[in-house]
């Protein structure tokens, strides 16, 4: 028989949903995989059921249904400071998973470099295999999660065609400073690199920080492919709705890929969410204060379980350092907290290029009781240690 791809050799299964099932399997609380466990606004749920009925049930047009991207456009154009066309900046695609491969698609070639940040989402690797680039790792290193200036410049002197940029970051929780945006920009306009963001918690970040749009700050527009998903902002994570931003040389080739990727996003999902797109600034500043008692809730149990964590200054991921309790492997950890404390974390090696085995992902996305019955699980660790 012949021998299949020679790239699956270079990336296994998402951990992270390997923990999903870790957590199944033993009735485990599951703090793992980042989804919510409460509904969407009542508003989407009320359009999505008047869809049902009235439709549109057949193909939208294939890089977004135009009523969707009018609301995007206007809705993005209001939050990224940006005059966004409807029909010249935006691809609508499914999810930002594939956002992120349409952007990786349509600006690499084989054999191209890409530096990403470690800690990475797990994508982001598989996205450079997938098209044949070579990922060039720049450490971000905890507790506060920066780059080494110098560093990152010696990483773009290889003279890559792209950078990732996860802000706010999963898993860390960090939200990159303007300044240290702006010295990303100037290393981009100086090795003339393209940035592909991933901006999915966009929405969710906690004061005193602030989320700066990367496309937004001068000259970055032209080379930046900005790709998000309303999956966090309105907890449709099974609705697979993202999008690409960014100017029309760029938009014109991310519709070509994903075109031929998956045709389009569900139309009548797009047509339910265009009343979401609608909702009034305070709905978001409502998100962000939800997330905030949220990450008090569940920090202040970590904190009672005498547990070494990162604070996070936006999405809904905690870092955890589990050395007191003596774990060589952390994935070791993950199962074993799984299957007698009841709670499942990712373990922290699957995000980091370098030998890290001392940290475990949590995400608080979660009801509050859900949040707190965790919490109580999580204080018998105080036995362990």
């Amino acid at each position: 028989m012949p021998q299949v791809s020679k790239r699956l050799q270079f990336f296994g299964e998402s951990v992270i949903r390997r923990m999903t099932r870790v957590a199944q399997t033993y009735d485990a609380i599951n703090l793992s995989q980042g989804f919510p466990d409460f509904n969407p606004p009542d508003v989407l749920l009320q359009a999505l059921e008047r869809v049902t009925y009235e439709g549109p049930h057949q193909y939208a047009v294939t890089w977004g249904a135009p009523n969707f991207r009018e609301a995007l456009a206007q809705k993005q154009s209001r939050w990224m400071k940006l005059p966004l066309d409807p029909d010249k900046h935006i691809v609508v695609t499914c999810g930002s998973t594939e956002a992120m491969m349409v952007a990786m698609m349509t600006v690499c070639d084989p054999g191209d470099k890409v530096i990403v940040f470690s800690p990475f989402y797990e994508n982001y690797v598989a996205d450079t295999i997938l098209t044949g680039a070579e990922p060039i790792y720049v450490p971000l290193r905890p507790p506060a999660y920066e780059f080494d200036e110098a560093e990152l410049r010696r990483a773009f002197a290889q003279k890559p065609k792209a950078l990732i940029l996860c802000n706010p970051s999963n898993p860390s929780g960090k939200v990159f400073r303007r300044d240290e945006l702006e010295v990303i920009a100037r290393l981009a306009e100086d090795f003339d690199t393209f940035v592909i963001t991933d901006e999915v918690y966009e929405h969710i970040v906690y004061a005193p920080y602030e989320h700066t749009y990367f496309a937004s700050l001068p000259g970055m527009f032209e080379r930046t492919l900005s790709c998000s998903s309303l999956s966090k902002t309105y907890a449709i994570t099974g609705w697979r709705l993202g999008y690409v931003i960014a100017p029309p040389h760029l938009i014109d080739g991310c519709r070509k890929i994903h075109d031929f990727l998956t045709v389009g996003a569900a139309a009548p999902l797009q047509e339910a969410t265009v009343t979401a797109l609608q909702l009034p600034d305070s709905y978001y500043h409502g998100l962000t204060a939800e997330y905030a008692e949220k990450r008090d809730v569940f920090l202040r149990y970590l904190q009672e379980a005498e547990l070494e964590y990162t604070v996070p200054q936006g999405a809904y991921y905690v870092m955890v350092n589990i050395e007191p309790f003596g774990y060589d492997d952390d994935e070791d950890f993950c199962h074993w907290l799984a299957r007698e404390i009841g709670v499942a974390a990712v373990p922290g090696s699957s995000f980091f290029r370098e030998p890290v085995k001392q940290w475990i992902r949590f995400h608080f996305a979660k009801r509050k009781e859900t949040l707190e019955a965790a919490g109580q699980r999580l204080l018998r660790l105080k036995e362990y240690r």
